[in-house]
């Protein structure tokens, strides 16, 4: 993965995370039950989404400065000798 997606992906969970918890905050009151019941939903799978794709991100950024394995196990398929 380049550092371009890593980046991209760790901004995306923190937006996701950020926007989601502030529409919880913002939801007005005066909402039958169930309003709140799917918007809670909602909110806590994305904000778990958020936290997947910051950590996939994270990772992809600290394991691609290393040169990672899978890098190592693709050169010896190709015969490079690596």
């Amino acid at each position: 993965m380049s550092r371009k997606l890593a980046a991209f992906l760790i901004i995306l969970g923190v937006f996701m995370i950020f926007e989601w918890v502030n529409l919880g905050f913002n939801l007005a009151d005066g909402h039958p039950t169930a309003f709140y019941v799917v918007h809670g939903v909602l909110i806590a799978v994305n904000v778990v989404l958020g936290v997947v794709l910051g950590i996939i991100g994270w990772r992809a950024v600290r394991g691609s400065g290393s040169g990672s394995d899978g890098d190592a196990a693709l050169k010896g398929r190709r015969g490079d000798g690596g």
